[in-house]
């Protein structure tokens, strides 16, 4: 099987939802045994139950900043907030973390013992990484676990690694001419950066043939440009909570999810799932027993792509990163979050897109809610009514409502747009 690093890649997909259905209570009831976050969090759950897709949807989804929240209440007993199921001498549980890490916030994400533990060979493969190259990594090996991330998936697949780390240009720009890599791992910006330096003092790099970029953007004419210096780059889709969550493949149409997570879009501040191929918040439940993140909204923007990969792989595909859920803006001295917005759609069931527009000048300010509501819905004038109060119940601001027909509304995840003006 030289095509796909593995079987799982090119199952029945009635299969592979079949096998993570399947795994799901077991992680439910493991998370709730072992991890006395998951177990406060899922108070009243059983285990058993969760089969489906709907009911797994019924869980609450656990937020960044709410994972921030637990792990400063805990920080000097329990640095991982309770979430975690592993640690080292001292910790409650006192054994199973190779290495810790700490991102922005600070927040603290565990390492645990088994191989590609961020299940990041996979996307290499796909990226045309094999078994005896020389991979240099330009992730951070310090403090946040981008560099360890991107180095235990290559020794999985076989791979050596050079460990450039970020900065010192000059340096990894003579490890790579003097090493011969051939392949790339770190932000696509630093390769540029890199390619643009070997170009103008005319060090030749032509085992450099492939890359796999994350961490930052890489639009088509950033592509185009390793392509010209004779890098095909590829990109992945990891967070240091969660690792892999998709990558992307020759086919080059949108990225195919990993076979070790659940995802599921849902509307932006919100548990419920959006309809099919609609842009939402990215939610993500992985079959990690090390960190059992159940519904870990990860705060980013995507959409399913329909059908299968041209690849072969037969996983569901995302569109990409298309902006953050988080559209949180200050209106009068207080907060709006999407997830307000949540709230009173959740009051009043059988509506379609909300979108809360500010508009005017800061201090005078004018807030439209625009929702879709079906065609037989009515009587209008009560509805509006209705919104209207729930609005200023849940954000303690007064709102003019309009009613829009079904489909109006774009289809771009953002549910709060900010218009106003700052000249």
């Amino acid at each position: 099987m030289t095509d796909f690093y593995d079987a799982l890649e090119t199952r029945e997909p009635a299969a592979r939802e079949a096998a993570l259905l399947a795994a799901l209570p077991g992680v439910v009831a493991q998370a709730q045994a072992h991890s006395s976050a998951a177990a406060e969090l899922l108070a009243g759950v059983d285990a058993r139950e969760v089969t489906s897709r709907a009911a797994l949807a019924q869980l609450p989804v656990l937020r960044k900043s709410e994972l921030l929240r637990r792990q400063r209440e805990r920080r000097h007993g329990d640095p991982f907030g309770g979430l975690a199921t592993v640690g080292w001498r001292g910790l409650a549980r006192p054994q199973g973390a190779r290495r810790v890490f700490q991102s922005p916030g600070p927040i603290y994400e565990p390492e645990g013992e088994a191989a590609d533990w961020w299940r990041m060979a996979r996307a290499l493969f796909a990226a045309g990484f094999r078994s005896g190259d020389l991979v240099h990594n330009s992730f951070s090996y310090h403090l946040t676990p981008a560099g360890s991330i991107m180095e235990t998936g290559a020794h999985a697949l076989g791979c050596t690694v050079f460990p450039g780390g970020v900065g010192n240009t000059e340096l990894q720009l003579q490890a790579m001419a003097e090493l011969g890599p051939h392949g790339y791992v770190g932000t696509p910006s630093f390769l540029k950066i890199l390619l643009e330096r070997a170009a103008e003092q005319q060090i030749a790099l032509p085992s450099l043939v492939k890359a796999l970029v994350s961490g930052e953007a890489c639009p088509p004419s950033l592509r185009a440009f390793f392509a010209e210096h004779g890098v095909q780059a590829f990109q992945c889709y990891a967070t240091a909570d969660l690792g892999l969550i998709a990558y992307e493949t020759a086919a080059r149409e949108g990225l195919v999810v990993d076979e070790g997570v659940i995802v599921e879009i849902v509307q932006p501040g919100g548990s419920e799932p959006v309809a099919p191929g609609d842009i939402g918040e990215v939610v993500v439940t992985t079959l990690n027993p090390d960190y059992p993140l159940i519904r870990f909204g990860t705060g980013d923007l995507s959409a399913v792509l329909p059908g299968e990969c041209p690849s072969g792989r037969t996983n569901v595909r995302l569109r990409g990163w298309l902006g953050r859920a988080d559209q949180a803006t200050k209106v009068r001295g207080m907060f709006v979050h999407p997830g307000q917005l949540a709230q009173v759609a959740q009051r009043h069931p059988g509506l379609g897109r909300l979108r809360l527009v500010v508009s005017g000048e800061p201090a005078a300010e004018r807030l439209l809610l625009r929702v879709e509501i079906p065609q037989a819905q009515a009587p209008a004038g009560e509805l509006a009514q209705q919104l209207a109060a729930s609005v200023r119940e849940v954000t303690k601001l007064r709102a003019e409502v309009e009613l829009c027909a079904p489909g109006s509304l774009p289809d771009d995840g953002k549910v709060i747009e900010d218009g106003r003006r700052y000249e």
